[in-house]
């Protein structure tokens, strides 16, 4: 079920009215059904796999309280994780090793007899996993007392509006509200719908329009010349953008409404001066999660340079694989950790430059991040090589005569449209506006997904991860 689709508008409706029409002692349940229901709309069977990482999680925490002796209590986390990881790597990594590992025996003329998996992978579990994660880790470190009512344990990892594309949530900022006593405001629920209708927008208006020139180009490179993928190239750093951002606006809109606040994570990530400072605003849920869990744990920066730099090509090469089975998502996450390591080798930081030096800053910074995005989007090694072989015959003059195209002059005045929208939702606080400023806002917005929305159900790109 998705979000840009008049079957989920009715079940949230539906949800939204029992909520505050039940007693609190039941909303947790009635959440959980409707989170069961909702994970349930796209692979029924696949809610088995969601309920055994609950159960790890849940049990292997238990123990881990318990138990007093300190060694005792590392192990139990390390099998959580292990078998947490290992159904992760059995859905998303299985065929892709062992396509390597044929690729490997070939080079001895040996042939590898293991079969590939018919596998699709469940949505949203890498999500899901490494909230679980999170659980245990924090349980582990004595952060976060156990919770042993298994019925907001689950609720937490299957919340439905952040449950297959995050934000990923940390159990000490979830479960407590959860549990705590929510009366209907309207504040709530204005604030929700902003960051829903805001959502709405960057999805069916700017995305879900993008994506026929950039599936088209994609589709069939070899019969576009240069200055089409070009293009292509820019529109998919922006589809990408208002695709994942517009859920993470609906899915922290849609807990708004019901007094429940999830993490922020998007904050106009293409204004970055810098990779560092991007990836301080991009994804902010999952590059967090890998600082406290992953790089702090390795050592981070506490250490001599040389492992400090380790530690950051490893985070992002482990980036890269969580987002997907593929070397062009090495390469992408590579690419980033080599860039972030150059900046730090020359500690290079614009944050107190002047505008125009900043400026230069984000420009350097797009251009990099859009390069990087073809081998994020491209189906294999060979497509985005050859994609970016292509951009050396571009032609100025004929970039100027293709923007006059209709279908590209459209998605950039799309592109435009997102900039101003984004500015007003940030650089003004539209809470502090009068009521006929909102609300000319709001149905301006509205008139927009109305008018210009693609409403052909169109999946999240991150359900894929």
């Amino acid at each position: 079920m998705l979000f840009n689709s008049f079957e989920f508008l009715v079940f949230f409706a539906i949800i939204f009215v029992s909520f505050y029409s039940l007693s609190h002692k039941f909303r947790w349940l009635l959440l959980l059904l409707a989170s069961c229901f909702f994970y349930m709309y796209f692979i029924p069977e696949y809610i088995l796999i969601l309920f055994f990482t609950i159960l790890i999680t849940y049990y292997s925490a238990i123990l881990i309280e318990k138990s007093t002796i300190k060694k005792q209590r590392k192990q139990i986390l390390i099998i959580s994780i292990l078998l947490n990881i290992s159904i992760l790597s059995y859905f998303k990594y299985f065929n892709f090793l062992n396509n390597n590992l044929s690729t490997f025996l070939e080079f001895f003329s040996v042939e590898n007899r293991i079969p590939l998996l018919e596998i699709i992978l469940p949505v949203g579990l890498s999500f899901f996993i490494f909230q679980s994660i999170s659980y245990s880790i924090e349980v582990y470190r004595g952060t976060l007392p156990v919770e042993r009512h298994l019925g907001y344990y689950s609720l937490y990892v299957m919340f439905f509006p952040q449950l297959v594309a995050g934000p990923i949530e940390r159990p000490q900022n979830i479960l407590p509200q959860l549990k705590k006593k929510s009366k209907f405001s309207f504040t709530n629920l204005e604030s929700g719908l902003k960051l829903i209708l805001l959502g709405l927008f960057k999805k069916v208006v700017v995305a879900d329009q993008l994506s026929f020139f950039v599936d088209n180009v994609y589709a069939s490179q070899l019969n576009q010349s240069p200055e089409q993928i070009f293009v292509a190239a820019i529109l998919f750093s922006f589809q990408i953008y208002c695709d994942f951002s517009g859920y993470s606006d609906m899915a922290i809109g849609l807990a708004k409404t019901m007094g429940i606040d999830l993490m922020t994570n998007f904050k106009q990530p293409y204004f970055s001066y810098s990779l560092t400072h991007f990836w301080q605003r991009w994804h902010i849920s999952l590059s967090s999660w890998f600082k406290d869990y992953l790089y702090i744990p390795l050592g981070g920066n506490r250490e001599s340079r040389f492992k400090t730099y380790r530690n950051i090509f490893i985070i992002f090469a482990v980036s890269g694989l969580w987002h997907g089975s593929s070397w062009t998502f090495v390469i992408w996450g590579l690419i980033h950790g080599f860039v972030v390591t150059i900046e730090r080798i020359f500690k290079y930081n614009p944050k107190n430059k002047n505008f125009f030096i900043r400026s230069i800053g984000v420009f350097i910074t797009f251009f990099i991040l859009t390069i990087a995005w073809v081998f994020f989007r491209s189906s294999n090694i060979d497509q985005a090589f050859n994609f970016l072989f292509l951009l050396k015959n571009i032609s100025t003059e004929k970039i100027i005569t293709l923007l006059s195209n209709s279908e590209v002059f459209y998605n950039f005045i799309l592109v435009s449209l997102l900039i101003i929208v984004d500015f007003f939702d940030t650089k003004i606080n539209l809470n502090n506006l009068n009521i006929v400023s909102k609300t000319l806002f709001y149905t301006l917005v509205l008139i927009f997904i109305l008018i210009m929305g693609s409403f052909n159900n169109n999946s999240f790109i991150y359900f894929q991860f």
